[in-house]
């Protein structure tokens, strides 16, 4: 007798668990409900990086009518760019220095 009340009780658990499971998934779903937009944004920024990967010729051209129309604000941005880009460079070799063990 004692052996099939415990197979009772462990199934009683077995089920309670499944059902406080249900409700966490499900918990879980409408709080994941939140990131639908930002991830979807990022989804557009990712396909956009990609398309302009795969078809450089076109920024390049833009650029490249930008130089032609107005020179010295396209040298003005290029400036930023790089400063932008040389800040960036540092800024990562500090982190990776300060993030590596010593």
């Amino acid at each position: 007798m004692p052996f099939a009340r415990e197979q009772l009780e462990l199934q009683q658990r077995r089920e309670r668990l499944r059902l406080r499971s249900t409700e966490l998934r499900a918990t879980l779903g409408e709080r994941a409900r939140v990131l639908e937009p930002p991830l979807a944004l990022a989804d557009q920024v990712r396909s956009g990086v990609a398309w302009l990967r795969a078809h450089p010729e076109w920024p390049l051209g833009a650029l490249a009518v930008l130089v032609v129309l107005r020179p010295r604000r396209a040298l003005r941005w290029g400036a930023r760019v790089w400063w932008g880009w040389r800040l960036w460079r540092r800024a990562q070799r500090l982190l990776r220095a300060a993030v590596e063990p010593r």
